[in-house]
């Protein structure tokens, strides 16, 4: 089945410094790819190129077979976006950011779709509050519930769990879970190792901008190992492929 992102030769630079360089990767339907590396390591310019709020420096980004250079109108309708810091209307009502978002994306069933949503999100009873009225995991889900309303074939995540209590955490990722098992192709991005280890297919591992492995956890491990390695958790791969500045081979 055809990837529902392509990524070929991203290339990120702010002047002189290239906070991305030379990504290349695919995401198919129904999986999840962890995107994992040190602070400054070009994750969240990474996540921000893919959503085309940043434009590359060179290469190219397919979402859903759409360039998303050529085409930025279909191809982002066709993803969601969802920051560590999400940001809303302080005058709109969490009822009315899914109508507007619900507009946006030419979505009409989106109070069916609204409703269902704000169950899952545990948000029922907050629909006529202001976002200054919700809690900072309240505007966690908030923001998630208006990414899901479109349906988007790509989902991108940055931090999901900031700011969630563990009840929240556990149905988050569940919530995550069903997406791609409804064929969604979704990118988590974290810090949380253990999260990214539950839920991910393969893992992303970038530092310096450059990526230092890829594949699944067991491919990972196949490649750096001997027999120390063998059953090295994530955690301990991360540190070992991110303090060498070496790719895994």
């Amino acid at each position: 089945m055809d990837s529902v992102l392509r990524v070929e030769g991203l290339e990120k630079a702010y002047g002189e410094v290239k906070a991305v360089q030379g990504l290349t990767f695919e995401v198919a339907p129904g999986e999840v790819l962890g995107l994992v590396g040190p602070n400054g390591a070009g994750k969240t310019s990474t996540l921000r190129c893919l959503a085309g709020i940043l434009p590359p420096s060179s290469g190219r980004i397919l979402v859903a077979g759409y360039d998303l250079s050529r085409t930025p109108v279909d191809a982002k309708r066709a993803l969601a976006f969802l920051p560590d810091e999400p940001r809303f209307f302080e005058y709109l009502t969490v009822w009315e950011h899914l109508n507007f978002t619900a507009r946006l994306y030419g979505v009409e069933d989106w109070e069916e779709r609204g409703r269902a949503l704000l169950e899952e999100m545990e948000l029922t009873g907050k629909e006529k509050s202001l976002p200054g009225e919700l809690s900072r995991g309240m505007k966690q889900k908030l923001s998630i519930a208006c990414g899901f309303l479109h349906s988007p074939k790509l989902i991108l995540l940055d931090e999901p769990l900031t700011g969630l209590d563990p009840i929240g955490i556990r149905r988050m990722k569940a919530s995550l879970r069903r997406r791609a098992e409804e064929g969604a192709a979704l990118v988590l991005s974290s810090h949380l190792l253990p999260l990214v280890e539950e839920l991910c297919h393969r893992l992303l591992v970038i530092a310096g901008g450059k990526a230092m492995a890829l594949g699944s956890l067991e491919d990972i491990r196949a490649r750096l190992s001997g027999a120390e390695g063998e059953h090295a958790s994530l955690e301990e791969l991360f540190v070992r492929i991110t303090s060498s500045g070496t790719q895994a081979p």
